[in-house]
């Protein structure tokens, strides 16, 4: 590089003209020149000592070309002033050393009078900047009286016109030599770099090339390009785009046509859309990959070979997939070959073959990861899954676990969405249970089985059909092996096949219905109890009210059905199919005396009709039964005390209520009771004379045009029977069950004959809200105690934080109900994807039996492409059961869960 720099006080210091960088990579190289020449150049130089005459015509020797050339590079430039040096002369001397020469002939000439000459054009600007003299350079270094010579001169020249010539090349103005050429399939193919040259078939191309052919992009530093073959060669900072496809490499060889290419030391990523999806974790980073060689076989196929896939970032993953070959088809999978995957680069897991989903859809058909689990009592656990999607709209799992103390479990699960509107989902769970050794060292199987099959489907015409299908060998195997408290706890086992339609008011139903419930487990000597009721088939048909008649307010109802039951009890085996049916009209008319008083009444009759029925001893006899049954109503609402409570220029209003409420029933008609078999609730309806009262406050608050919120309500009720025994219904010293007793509680108390209910009080905060509270209080003025204590809170001040504790204490007779007192609390931050730090903490104690029934830890962490799961259950249920379990599981963006912590066992 060749420059001169202006070393006068007055020389500009404006930007130069930019020309450009010189190729794609390189830094910013700027030039600006001026040339230019005035017969009074020699004035520019220092004053001339008086001594000496001053030439009004310069001599030959003493004309000067005008130069100027500032360079620069990048953001750095050089300064006019100070230590610059001349590359003139060759030295470089400091200003203060190299001034003092021209300091003193200054004065000589100012003590004389005399001026120096000036420029033709002192203040022209070439170029943009000041001109600077080659005379006001010389005297810098000490030669301001040495003429310039002819060789130098003309070297200086000629470099000058070299670079000004030259600079329009490597300038951002310059033009690009472009090419155009066929493809061969009707497209053109273009080709532009900074120089080009053809050989017989053969384009050479260098600097900043740049080939695009129908959406693909190929880039490098030098290419050759066949335009036979279409075959293209590059090197040098190789780049590849098409779509969401993008590639860097050291060299490659792409046919443009085909699409065909293979690249050396490549690294490249996928950009993948997600859908959402609830219960996986979702990251939108791009695929990820790394590999010595990738061939693209065509617009969705890359065979990788060396490489390490994620969908961390790149710089610094968490988790990467080795694979000495890989095959990646765009929205569809990954394919490892003898893959080994690593976390924080340590190695994990050797997988001979591995595939994971590379597309909006997350499912993809294979063997999940090994399930290695340890259990108190199950022992070490170890299994394997088998994954099936054949469809979008279709998936099934079967999975196997060998347990070394108990046997092997199976599962399998099935789910399709064949419709929009209809859903199918199986689930099944055994075990094969040689059992464990007890004190005696004899074996106690307990394994079973229990499956589950749901399906729920829209049809035309407002028609919904739901089956949902409930099957348990044993509740031994459930208290034995179920995975979760609550569902080892759980003792009914309910299904229900119902197609229903509901138009103008009017509801049609058919429906089969079955529920066991479990009483007991069995036992060495004794079976479990049980109780089976059936309801198949069963058809019902039923209104709401409704007034024929637009201006008179008498309104009619009707219910009615027609079934088969069926009981089986220890006591009782009933025929597979009792036929039953009942009709019920109904007639309401409501009064209102103003606006503070409202009085409704009700008159029914009911007839009903059961094809069996009990003797005297309590069997079975084949003989029907009927019964005729009147039934009267009057609900007597008081008026309501209200009042509003608001303040001066507040858009939040409060109001506050209390309403009181009377309602009578009456039914008679119920004969022989104790005749009718216990089938469901429709058998427990008996004679009654009752009057029900209470009053209820709540609190609402509204804010602005909202709508009202219910802030808390309370409710206190009682009822007192006229008839204590509901027409010889009561059975003293057992446990009774009627309408008129579970119509204000659920809680049995009746275990004689009965004048008053318990009282009552039922406390509600914010139903729903992020403060969710209920407690339920019954005292038996009876009994003179409280008999039910229950409190529910739930809390959720915050979007990720969430507490609840329940506590139920019941302190009845225990013929009606055992006697309990249990408190369970679970509090937890986080949810199942959300990016951070979760953990959830909960207990189960038993305050009667003074014992944990269950505990629960459970850790978790969701980083940008990665989490982990840990979790410790304990599950003590007596002599059943005492297992502890150490749970964990991996969890990888995009892909899914690994390890023995399943997605329904997760607290998140």
């Amino acid at each position: 590089m060749l420059g001169l720099f202006s070393t006068t006080a007055n020389a500009s210091m404006r930007p130069p003209i930019t020309a450009g960088p010189i190729s794609r990579n390189s830094r910013f190289f700027n030039l600006s020149a001026g040339f230019g020449w005035s017969a009074a150049a020699t004035a520019a130089g220092p004053p001339v000592p008086a001594r000496r005459r001053v030439r009004n015509h310069p001599s030959p020797h003493e004309r000067r070309n005008m130069i100027v050339l500032l360079c620069t590079q990048g953001r750095e430039s050089y300064r006019s002033r100070g230590r610059a040096a001349s590359f003139v002369s060759g030295r470089a001397v400091g200003s203060l050393r190299s001034n003092r020469r021209a300091r003193r002939t200054r004065r000589y000439a100012v003590r004389a009078g005399q001026r120096s000459a000036r420029p033709t054009h002192p203040a022209s600007c070439m170029l943009g900047l000041r001109i600077a003299f080659t005379d006001c350079m010389f005297p810098e270094n000490r030669f301001a009286e040495s003429p310039l010579c002819s060789p130098l001169r003309a070297l200086l020249l000629g470099a000058c016109l070299v670079l000004l010539l030259t600079a329009p090349l490597f300038g951002e103005s310059a033009e690009r030599q472009q090419a155009r050429l066929p493809s061969g399939k009707g497209g053109i193919v273009n080709l532009s770099a900074v120089t080009q040259s053809r050989r017989g078939d053969l384009f050479i191309a260098d600097g900043d090339v740049d080939i695009t052919y129908e959406g693909a992009r190929l880039r490098a530093d030098h290419v050759e390009f066949n335009e036979k073959t279409k075959e293209a060669v590059a090197s040098g900072h190789v780049q590849f785009d098409y779509a969401n496809q993008h590639l860097d490499g050291d060299q490659a060889a792409y046919n443009v046509r085909t699409g065909h290419g293979v690249f050396q030391k490549v690294r490249g990523s996928v950009k993948i859309e997600r859908r959402p999806n609830s219960s996986l974790l979702v990251t939108d980073n791009p695929l990820y990959f790394e590999a010595k060689e990738v061939e693209r076989v065509d617009e969705s196929l890359y065979i990788v070979r060396g490489a390490w896939v994620t969908v961390c970032d790149p710089e610094r993953p968490k988790w990467k997939f080795y694979a000495p070959r890989a095959r990646i088809r765009l929205e569809k999978n990954v394919a490892l070959v003898n893959a080994n995957f690593r976390m924080f680069r340590v190695p994990l897991i050797w997988l001979p073959y591995a595939t994971a989903p590379a597309g909006r859809k997350v499912r993809q058909s294979g063997f999940l990861i090994p399930d290695i689990g340890n259990s108190s009592r199950k022992g070490f656990i170890l299994g394997d899954a088998f994954y099936w999607a054949p469809f979008e709209w279709m998936d099934t799992t079967l999975s196997g676990q060998l347990l070394s103390r108990r046997g092997s479990a199976e599962r399998g699960e099935f789910r399709a969405r064949p419709w929009e509107n209809t859903s199918i989902h199986y689930d099944y769970f055994g075990v094969i249970d040689r059992g464990l050794k007890d004190s005696n060292g004899v074996r106690n199987p307990q394994g079973g089985h229990q499956q589950q099959f749901e399906v729920q489907s829209l049809l035309p015409k407002g028609w919904r059909a739901v089956i949902d299908a409930n099957e348990l060998s044993s509740l031994t195997f459930r208290l034995a092996f179920a995975d979760t408290y609550g569902d080892a706890i759980n003792a009914e086992v309910r299904s229900a096949l119902f197609l229903t339609n509901n138009f103008r008011g009017f509801s049609l139903n058919f429906a089969d219905l079955s529920d066991r419930s479990f009483l007991s487990a069995p036992t060495r000597t004794a079976p479990p109890i049980t109780v089976m009721l059936r309801n198949a088939p069963e058809a019902r048909f039923s209104s709401v009210d409704q007034s024929p008649w637009k201006r008179v307010p008498v309104y009619f109802g009707l219910a009615a059905f027609a079934d088969a039951v069926h009981r089986e009890d220890p006591n009782l085996d009933t025929p597979g199919m009792v036929e039953r049916e009942e009709f019920a009209p109904r007639v309401t008319v409501p009064l209102h005396a103003g606006p503070w008083l409202s009085l409704t009444t009700t008159a029914a009759f009911r007839g009903t009709r059961y094809g069996a029925s009990l003797d005297a001893t309590g069997a079975v006899n084949p003989q029907a039964i009927t019964r005729n049954t009147g039934e009267f109503a009057l609900d007597f609402r008081p008026p309501s005390l209200e009042k509003i409570f608001e303040r001066p220029k507040s858009n939040r209003k409060w109001k506050h209520t209390v309403e009181p409420g009377v309602i009578y029933r009456y039914v008679t008609g119920v004969n022989d009771f104790g005749r009718f078999i216990r089938f469901d609730s429709d058998a427990t309806l008996t004679d009654t004379s009752e009057v029900e009262y209470g009053i209820t406050q709540r609190l609402f608050r509204k804010e602005g045009d909202n709508q009202p919120e219910e802030l808390f309500s309370w409710r206190i009720v009682q009822k007192h029977f006229f008839d204590p025994t509901f027409g010889g219904a009561i059975a003293p010293g057992t446990r009774n069950v009627f309408q008129a007793l579970n119509s204000i509680t659920p809680f049995a108390f009746a275990d004689g004959p009965r004048n008053w209910s318990p009282i009552v009080s039922d406390f509600k905060v914010t139903p729903g809200g992020r403060y969710d509270a209920e407690e339920i209080v019954e005292y038996d003025n009876q009994r003179r105690k409280l008999t039910t204590f229950g409190t529910l809170l739930k809390v959720k001040p915050y979007s990720q934080f969430y507490a609840t504790i329940a506590h139920f204490r019941l302190d009845a007779n225990p013929i009606l109900q055992p006697l309990s007192n249990q408190i369970r609390g679970l509090i937890g931050y986080g949810e199942l994807n959300r990016k951070g730090l979760s953990a959830t903490g909960g207990v189960s104690y038993d305050l009667t039996n003074h014992a944990l029934q269950n505990q629960l830890v459970q850790i978790s962490y969701n980083g940008g492409c990665c989490g982990i799961a840990l979790e410790y259950r304990r599950i003590a249920l007596g002599q059943v059961r005492t297992e502890n379990q150490f749970r964990v599981a991996l969890i990888l963006a995009n892909i899914g869960t690994f390890g023995n912590l399943r997605r329904q066992e997760r607290i998140f």
